[in-house]
C-alpha cells in the first residue's frame, strides 16, 4: 500500500459493493413485502422476455394475442381487447402487424360485417411455440435459485393468487 501524503488525512475504506451503505442495497422494509418482491421479480422476468421478443421484432402483446387465439380459438377483435385488457387502438396495431407477417388472419364476420374476426395461422402457432420456448428459458433463468418442487409450489401459490385478483376471468 502506498504511504499517505504528508498532511493528508487517511481515507476511510470503501464500503463493500453490496453492503448496507451500497446504493444498490434494497431497504429491508421493502424486502419484508412479498408484493415488492413479486413486483421486482416480475419486472425482471418481463424485461428479459421483452428483450428476447424485441430481437424478433415482436412485443409481449404479440405473444399474448397469439396465445389467446391458440388457446381459445378465433375471436372478434373487440373481444380480444376485453380478454387481454389492451387498448382497442393498440390491439388494432398488434393485429395489423401479426396479419401482415402471416401469423393471424382477419376477416369480416358474415353475420355482422362491422365485426372483425381474428384467427391464428399455422405460422402463428409455430411462432408461438418458439416464443413459449423463449419464455420458458427466461423462467428457468429467473427461477434458477429454486429446485423443481419449490418451483411447483411457487406456481401453485401464484396461480391461486392470480385466480382471486379482481377482473381475472
Amino acid at each position: 500500500m502506498a504511504p499517505e501524503e504528508p498532511g493528508s488525512t487517511p481515507s476511510a475504506p470503501a464500503p463493500a459493493p453490496d453492503g448496507p451503505s451500497s446504493a444498490r442495497a434494497t431497504p429491508p422494509t421493502l424486502l419484508d413485502l412479498s408484493t415488492y418482491l413479486l413486483s421486482r421479480t416480475g419486472k425482471a422476468a418481463r424485461s428479459r422476455l421483452a428483450e428476447r421478443l424485441a430481437r424478433r421484432g415482436l412485443r409481449l402483446w404479440d405473444m399474448a394475442v397469439l396465445a389467446a387465439l391458440a388457446d381459445f380459438g378465433p375471436h372478434a377483435q373487440r373481444d380480444l381487447v376485453r380478454r387481454l385488457g389492451v387498448d382497442a387502438s393498440d390491439m388494432a396495431k398488434v393485429a395489423d402487424q401479426l396479419d401482415r407477417a402471416g401469423y393471424v388472419e382477419r376477416a369480416r364476420d358474415a353475420a355482422d360485417r362491422r365485426r372483425l374476426s381474428v384467427a391464428v395461422t399455422e405460422a402463428g402457432r409455430a411462432l408461438l411455440a418458439e416464443l413459449r420456448a423463449e419464455a420458458l428459458a427466461v423462467q428457468d433463468e429467473v427461477l434458477a435459485p429454486l429446485g423443481g418442487a419449490e418451483r411447483r409450489v411457487l406456481h401453485e401459490l401464484l396461480a391461486r393468487i392470480h385466480a382471486e385478483l379482481p377482473g381475472t376471468p
